[in-house]
């Protein structure tokens, strides 16, 4: 690599360290809002998009930062309890909590964090937290041949809707 930044032995540009960080800080990108940004879906209310922020089996509390769009961990759980099904929310909407509407989805797999998937809605879960409604959405993967026929929770088998919430 040459002292003078023009050219390295294979005939490359070659940049200084602090021309690249200048250069990578001058690029701005532009991530879309998880809750916001991004659209509940084309066929909504029957199909939705659904922002996942805990998957199936884990431990880990995940929240949506409101300000940054980002998940974040909440905390970790300290019993043998773990999130039965994909956990997340519907962008787009607004529950009485002030937060979006959560969903547990059914499907076979467990998602990563932050990534969103397309559900159906099988059943509403009233539910009070800290004396506010938080309702939860139970719904089925639209893209799991495993789930996505599913329209409503008594056509699941017994054992599949008997969870610890």
């Amino acid at each position: 690599m040459s002292d003078n930044g023009e050219e390295d032995g294979e005939n490359r540009p070659v940049l200084y360290l602090n021309e690249r960080i200048l250069s990578s800080l001058s690029r701005r990108s532009v991530t879309a809002h998880p809750w916001h940004g991004l659209e509940i879906g084309p066929k909504a209310p029957q199909i939705f998009n659904c922002v996942v922020q805990i998957t199936k089996g884990s431990k880990v509390k995940y929240e949506l930062d409101k300000k940054t769009g980002l998940i974040k961990v909440d905390r970790v759980l300290y019993s043998s309890v773990v999130y039965p099904y994909n956990y997340g929310f519907i962008p787009r909407t607004l529950c009485e909590d002030n937060d979006p509407i959560d969903a547990l989805v059914l499907m076979q797999e467990p998602v990563l964090p932050g990534c969103f998937l397309r559900a159906r809605a099988i059943v509403l879960m009233p539910m009070i937290d800290g004396g506010d409604k938080d309702d939860k959405i139970i719904a089925v993967c639209a893209d799991d041949l495993e789930y996505k026929h599913f329209t409503n929770y008594r056509e699941l088998a017994p054992h599949a809707h008997t969870f610890t919430w």
